[in-house]
């Protein structure tokens, strides 16, 4: 079974084909993304308008590009991001979709972007045992209990604020390093110290929610920080602002998730999204989940930012456990709830 998948809910327009191996695991044929962030550059940070606008451009071409790296014609079955995402961006992929699935009359599935960032540690992990996983990227961030990829995803906790990769942007264009925040601000750490500065870690305290995150705080922490400085004409220090506020960051994530893993009984931890490429990120992950006799699987960062295999690999799965195909008549829905795998009418 040859599964692609169309994923267009920001500014990447992707297209994935993956061959179902009958094992739990997925093989790999085509991997194709186009992403408008430059054009988002100037703004810092992305635009709908601009976003939908590059999708209808780069929708066609990535198609043709897909099959043809994968040698193919047509699919067996064809799946989309139906949401979370921006609302114009999902109408262009899910509109594409649905008239490459009427055309080449093969089943279709809309399913959860967010399950897709689970599933597509598949590809390289191999079959993915019960988990707890933690998304974080520029609009998300969750903490997710997967019991089996066919099956609803519960929610333990997300964040009452700002998404981690979110703060990531603010803190960079504060700082003057650039769009998108991620990279810059991680590059910028390298050189200094993550300890110069004690930033706080958001809802942390005995009374808080345990799997819940809070960002916003910190983020104004950071604005004060610079603000106090310029008004005392005091210089200050961009790596160890950076250093100090990926830190905490990290801390609360990675703190968080192994805490949530024991409270699921789960053994294994599944990192996912575009900001789980962060270096500091990944690297107290294993620290802390080796301390806690967990294991941990995080994707290559190309499989961790946003693209069209990971909705291939999710409709594969969702395929394989017996689920059956969504309407072609399905609406698109920015606001998804994780819990809802595929959406059918």
């Amino acid at each position: 079974m040859i599964v692609m998948g169309i994923e267009s809910s920001c500014d990447e327009t992707g297209v994935g084909i993956v061959r179902w191996n009958g094992d739990g695991t997925c093989e790999l044929l085509a991997d194709e993304v186009a992403s408008s962030v430059d054009q988002h550059a100037r703004y810092g940070g992305v635009v709908p308008e601009v976003a939908s606008r590059a999708h209808l451009e780069a929708i066609v071409p990535t198609m043709r590009r897909a099959l043809s790296a994968a040698g193919i014609v047509k699919p067996d079955a064809l799946a989309v991001t139906i949401g979370p995402g921006l609302a114009g961006a999902l109408l262009v992929g899910v509109a594409a979709a649905k008239a490459y699935a009427a055309a080449w009359d093969v089943p279709f599935y809309a399913v959860n972007h967010l399950g897709g960032h689970v599933s597509v540690d598949t590809l390289e992990h191999g079959p993915m045992p019960p988990c707890v996983a933690l998304l974080v990227s520029g609009g998300h961030t969750h903490l997710l209990h997967v019991e089996d990829l066919a099956k609803p995803i519960v929610e333990l906790g997300t964040t009452v604020d700002d998404a981690a990769g979110e703060a990531f942007d603010k803190v960079a264009r504060l700082l003057g390093l650039g769009f998108p925040g991620g990279p810059a601000l991680d590059a910028a750490a390298q050189d200094g110290d993550r300890n110069a500065i004690a930033f706080p870690r958001g809802m942390t305290g005995p009374r808080d929610a345990r799997h819940d995150f809070s960002f916003s705080g910190l983020k104004t922490a950071v604005a004060r920080y610079v603000e106090s400085k310029e008004r005392a004409d005091e210089s200050y220090s961009v790596p160890d602002i950076a250093a100090s506020f990926q830190e905490a960051v990290a801390d609360v994530l990675t703190m968080k998730a192994v805490r949530a893993a024991r409270d699921a009984g789960v053994d294994t931890l599944v990192l996912g999204g575009g900001a789980t490429a962060n270096s500091r990120i990944r690297a107290l992950a294993e620290e802390r989940c080796a301390e806690a006799g967990l294991t941990l699987r995080v994707p290559k960062p190309r499989l961790c930012t946003d693209n069209g295999v990971m909705i291939a690999s999710l409709g594969a799965h969702l395929i394989a456990g017996g689920a059956a195909p969504s309407l072609l008549t399905v609406a698109s829905d920015p606001g998804l709830s994780v819990a809802t795998s595929q959406v059918f009418s």
